[in-house]
């Protein structure tokens, strides 16, 4: 049975495609680059931003930089909260820690941020610990759920009482690199389709509902 759950953020706890493709305009407007389309902008969400910029817009590690420090002169003060809590999902979560569940954050981005929004959608107080990424070092997926198992004492032994959720490959692949399941969720169609199932994912879900009784029947 699983015990310790960790949560990915944008697109799983909350649905953060306002902020985050508002911020993203902003960075091409103030670069002087070509606004790609909204289908491209989309798949900025949830990878790591430095991976989105090269991969989607072909951008050097140093031009990348500089997106990433225009995106987040938008992002910080007003993007973050451009956002909302997933259906059902702040309610699920202190469910799942009334039943004596440990629930985590487990996000690649900038942890300060990751403390904010939490705070502001209601989550924290579900949450035994926040992790996302240090500053000026946007961790992969696997360096994140090192970091939260690290941070919860676990060890090699507790693996099969982890399992992460998440909206993306990035979760289901990282999660398998640490030798973890992960189920999908497919809240706001922000992965491709069978994308989440051909990373290989345990399942895949599409409400709160569902992924609360995958998780007490696992």
């Amino acid at each position: 049975m699983y015990h310790y759950i960790f949560f990915d953020l944008d697109g799983t706890l909350t649905d953060s495609k306002e902020g985050i493709l508002n911020s993203l305009r902003y960075a091409f407007d103030k670069l002087g680059e070509p606004v790609p389309p909204e289908s491209t902008l989309i798949k900025f969400i949830g990878p790591p931003l430095q991976d989105s910029f090269a991969e989607f817009c072909g951008f050097s590690a140093e031009r990348a930089a500089e997106a990433i420090a225009a995106f987040r002169e938008r992002y910080e003060p007003v993007g973050k909260f451009e956002n909302m809590a997933a259906p059902g999902m702040a309610d699920l979560c202190a469910r799942l820690k009334a039943r004596g569940y440990v629930l985590a954050l487990a996000s690649s981005k900038p942890e300060k941020l990751c403390l904010s929004i939490c705070e502001r959608f209601g989550f924290t107080q579900s949450l035994q610990t926040i992790v996302g990424s240090p500053i000026g070092a946007d961790w992969q997926k696997a360096d994140v759920i090192r970091e939260v198992m690290r941070r919860l004492g676990l060890a090699e032994a507790d693996k099969t009482s982890m399992l992460m959720v998440g909206d993306r490959k990035y979760d289901v692949l990282g999660a398998a690199e640490c030798g973890l399941p992960c189920v999908g969720v497919e809240f706001f169609g922000y992965a491709a389709p069978g994308e989440l199932a051909q990373a290989g994912a345990a399942a895949v879900v599409h409400t709160a509902a569902e992924l609360e009784t995958y998780i007490l029947t696992h």
